[in-house]
């Protein structure tokens, strides 16, 4: 079975999310769905349908969370260290042609939130920076061309 590495944070994101869809969002649906009925023929009924289509939609994400969080590989990365870049590293990039400087944190697929300056384990830069060090240049090949970066820092936590 594949498993799906994320960080505490990010289990616990998941957690909070199905807590709310069990808990709060499950119930508002079906009393949609109830108060929908009563407005008598199901057939050339909207709201009937449209909250039938949402219930799928809640109990497939519901379906989906289960299955990833019991699957959930947790990484603490306050619990390492180190100038090798792994899963949960916070990296500090810069651009060798702009002399752009970056950072970004490698996450776990649910996790990964560019504008916050988090990225999947599976993108291409990810990808490119696993087992790299400080000092190191890495190309990465993007859809605008190949880019280069020279790892700066290393941090966790």
């Amino acid at each position: 079975m594949q498993r799906f590495p994320m960080t505490v944070g990010g289990h616990a994101a998941l957690e909070a999310e199905l807590k709310q869809l069990k808990n709060v969002e499950r119930g508002e649906i079906i009393q949609a769905i109830a108060v929908a009925r009563e407005h008598g023929d199901l057939k050339e009924n909207a709201e009937y349908h449209a909250a039938k289509e949402k219930q799928g939609f809640i109990e497939g994400r519901i379906q989906e969370l289960e299955s990833k969080l019991s699957l959930a590989q947790i990484i603490d990365v306050t619990k390492m260290s180190g100038e090798t870049v792994k899963f949960g590293a916070k990296v500090k990039l810069v651009n060798v042609d702009t002399d752009a400087e970056m950072t970004y944190q490698i996450v776990g697929e649910d996790e990964a939130n560019v504008k916050d300056g988090k990225i999947s384990n599976s993108s291409p830069i990810a990808r490119a920076l696993m087992g790299k060090e400080v000092g190191e240049e890495i190309e990465v090949r993007a859809p605008g061309g190949a880019k280069g970066y020279e790892i700066l820092a290393v941090t966790f936590g």
